[in-house]
């Protein structure tokens, strides 16, 4: 006999538990269903069951779908297994299918946003989220579990339609199957290497140590970085995290960010700095992941204006505050600034190397960037902007601003003539569009459209894997609503979130594809199919929609339509 075994989710603490499961028929229960609902782990789901599916997607897309089991009675060893896609023509083996069990999280809600929480003041609740890497899941009685199907179609797929089989076995019972129709579009996605958009998910190493109790920066945290990080390159990350001294964030996570540059102070005032763990880090970044576009690093303005350093003769680390326009703030950093400069230059790093700052006051802003144009002008510039710098700076080569404060299109115009990047980030503050494990799945995909509406480049998010102590079971941090601080879990486990997160930008990437070849077209026809598009995608420069499912729906049939 098998064994399915894996980690216990939490107890659900909501009074949904009182769900009446009367009426569920005995044995494994199955449906297709739709990929913006999400399911209560202990409501019974009284729903008409559909076995079959239709999905339509281009060469090269990733597409997802949602099966739904449910039972009256504790179920062992359920698996899943595709068979092959065949169309009269062709076939696309079964390995482009995977399913993967959903695990529920606790999670709280929204509230007012920043700020720190006690947890007996937000409502718990479970939510599926977190996409599971196991090969077979033993049921509860009277539970319901989701199960994520992602279909990669190959670039070189032969256009066309393919059927499937998706079987459901659990011991002991009568096997469920169910049909997936999927048709490939005569189309085709470039790698997400090649994508344009701009995604800026900040990395955090430590915090991967600690949760998988690692010892920092081995050879052995590297290689479970490998999957994790590899995932993010293949949503199409843009931007390496780097840090250059203490933690930026003045340990606002549950896992502070380690040192990357050691730096110590020799008795005749010189200094040393160690860049050991940053070239490891980023020739990692480069050469094994394939993030390739941009370096930015935090930061000359960490958020206490706090640096480090080892004092070569005691051995001690001595905490120094430098505020930016100080005399010991242009002391400390104008040796490590030409030191930085020539070892990036080295490495052949210099030209895709920024100087990162989150969030800080103009004041802050303007004596950081001074010293900076100074002592090294060869150096470029990001910054999350919730100041409207950009106007007294227009030359920051990476610049992202707060979803809630919209950049002027002829800012934005000014700046893609330029070269720079110009992106919108949400926060603890953004109700939506975000990504919090309360938030409703279809906002990760609006994200996109958004972003595309509105003329940004991309979309910025301060946190890829920064996790709390639990992350597997309980997604709430002491501030912040739930899952603020993470979008994926702990051994390269994926989320609903970043599934959908990926289908937007997919989305973006086709539009951009038909955009380009309608205006190269030049015909009537071509230009009335363009105008249909570009009408629709600018219903989406709002953050306040009425109805986000029902446009993105619409939007994508035409999408869908444009591109047969």
């Amino acid at each position: 006999m098998k064994t399915c075994e894996t980690f216990e989710e939490l107890p659900d603490p909501t009074s949904d538990t009182l769900s009446d499961w009367s009426k569920a028929p005995s044995g494994l229960q199955a449906s297709l269903v739709n990929i913006d609902t999400r399911y209560t782990k202990s409501v019974y789901p009284n729903l008409k069951e559909t076995l079959s599916t239709k999905l339509t997607g281009w060469k090269g897309e990733r597409l997802s779908a949602q099966l739904l089991l449910w039972s009256v009675e504790d179920i062992k060893q359920i698996e899943c297994e595709f068979g092959d896609f065949e169309s009269p023509t062709a076939t696309l083996p079964a390995n482009i299918a995977q399913a993967r069990f959903v695990r529920y999280v606790m999670t709280d809600i929204f509230g007012e946003g920043c700020g720190h929480r006690k947890p007996e003041n937000f409502p718990a609740s479970l939510v599926p989220d977190m996409l599971d890497n196991l090969t077979c899941f033993d049921i509860s009685a009277k539970t319901v579990r989701p199960v994520w199907l992602s279909i990669n179609i190959p670039e070189s797929a032969i256009a066309g339609t393919y059927k499937s089989k998706l079987k459901i076995f659990a011991e002991g019972k009568e096997s469920h199957e169910m049909e997936i129709e999927l048709k490939v579009q005569n189309k085709t996605l470039p790698p997400a290497s090649e994508w344009p958009y701009h995604l800026d998910l900040w990395q955090h190493p430590s915090a991967v140590a600690r949760a998988q109790n690692l010892k920092l920066w081995s050879d052995e945290h590297f290689e479970a970085m490998k999957p994790l990080m590899k995932m993010l390159a293949n949503a199409g990350q843009k931007v390496i995290t780097a840090t250059l001294n203490k933690d930026p964030w003045n340990n606002q996570c549950f896992d502070r960010y380690e040192d990357m540059i050691l730096w110590t102070k020799n008795d005749d005032g010189t200094w040393i700095y160690d860049y050991t763990v940053f070239d490891k880090w980023i020739s990692f970044m480069i050469q094994e992941v394939g993030i390739t576009k941009m370096i930015n690093c935090y930061s000359l303005v960490p958020w206490n204006n706090e640096i480090h350093y080892k004092d070569s003769k005691s051995g001690e680390l001595i905490n120094v505050k430098a505020d930016p326009g100080t005399k010991i703030f242009e002391d400390m950093w104008t040796p490590f600034l030409l030191d930085f400069k020539k070892h990036l230059t080295e490495k052949g790093w210099i030209d895709i190397t920024n100087i990162a700052m989150d969030e800080r006051s103009p004041e802050m802003m303007s004596a950081t960037i001074k010293l900076l144009q100074k002592v090294a002008p060869e150096l470029g510039i990001s910054l999350a902007d919730n100041h409207k710098s950009y106007k007294k700076y227009p030359f920051i080569q990476d610049m992202s601003v707060s979803a809630n404060a919209k950049v002027d299109s002829t800012d934005i115009q000014y700046r893609q003539e330029k070269g720079y990047v110009t992106t919108f980030y949400v926060c603890c503050a953004d109700k939506f569009p975000n990504m919090f494990t309360c938030s409703e799945p279809i906002e990760a995909v609006y994200s996109a459209w958004y972003a595309t509406a509105a003329g940004y480049d991309g979309f910025l998010r301060w946190a890829y894997n920064s996790w709390v102590e639990n992350p597997l079971t309980d997604s709430r941090f002491r501030t912040w609503p739930a899952g603020d601080t993470y979008i994926v879990y702990p051994e390269a486990r994926s989320s609903i979130r970043f599934e959908r997160l990926i289908e937007g930008i997919q989305d973006i990437e086709k539009i951009r594809i038909l955009r380009n070849e309608l205006n190269e077209a030049k015909s009537d026809e071509a230009l009335n199919k363009l105008n249909r598009l570009d009408s629709e995608v600018s219903k989406f420069n709002t953050i306040t929609p009425e109805n986000p499912i029902g446009m993105i729906h619409t939007a994508k049939a035409l999408i869908e339509e444009l591109s047969e």
